[in-house]
């Protein structure tokens, strides 16, 4: 595991390793998440560049994936960490009072996925209007249902 300070390896056992595309993948058990983005960032993982959340509906036991994608400066390397919540209450610990800048990327993957992160100091809707229903990156959200009407549209005949 070239670029991975080996106490990632050691002191978490049940984390998967895998490369994908030259970076270092971290396949993290949901109830490390947390306890292992804290060993990341000790070992110097300065920052938490992205979180996005993958939602593969039925083709997996777990319904959705949350990816967030670590950087270190002094190390010229990068870490993707990869977990998984349950379709139904999806939930995974925030990694916000880690790396602050994470609040907004967080706020999206739940307002888009209704993914929540436990310890979130203001998990709300960040990109749809407060009283939209629904997440519109789910894939059976119901897109397409509502008629939009363009003014001025010409028809063609």
């Amino acid at each position: 595991m070239t670029g991975i300070d080996e106490s990632l390896a050691t002191d978490f056992e049940d984390v998967v390793w895998e490369s994908s595309h030259g970076q270092q993948v971290a396949r993290v058990p949901r109830e490390q998440w947390r306890q292992f983005a804290e060993a990341a960032k000790e070992a110097g993982y300065e920052m938490c560049v992205d979180v996005t959340a993958v939602d593969w509906m039925r083709q997996r036991p777990e319904r959705f994936e949350i990816v967030a994608s670590l950087v270190s400066m002094s190390r010229q390397s990068r870490l993707r960490m990869i977990t998984t919540a349950p379709r139904h209450a999806p939930e995974v610990a925030s990694l916000t009072p880690l790396w602050p800048g994470v609040s907004f990327g967080e706020r999206e993957v739940y307002d888009m996925f209704g993914i929540r992160f436990e310890g979130h100091p203001d998990l709300t809707r960040i990109l749809m209007p407060d009283d939209w229903e629904g997440h519109p990156l789910r894939k059976d959200f119901g897109a397409g249902t509502v008629p939009v009407q363009f003014k001025m549209s010409h028809q063609v005949r």
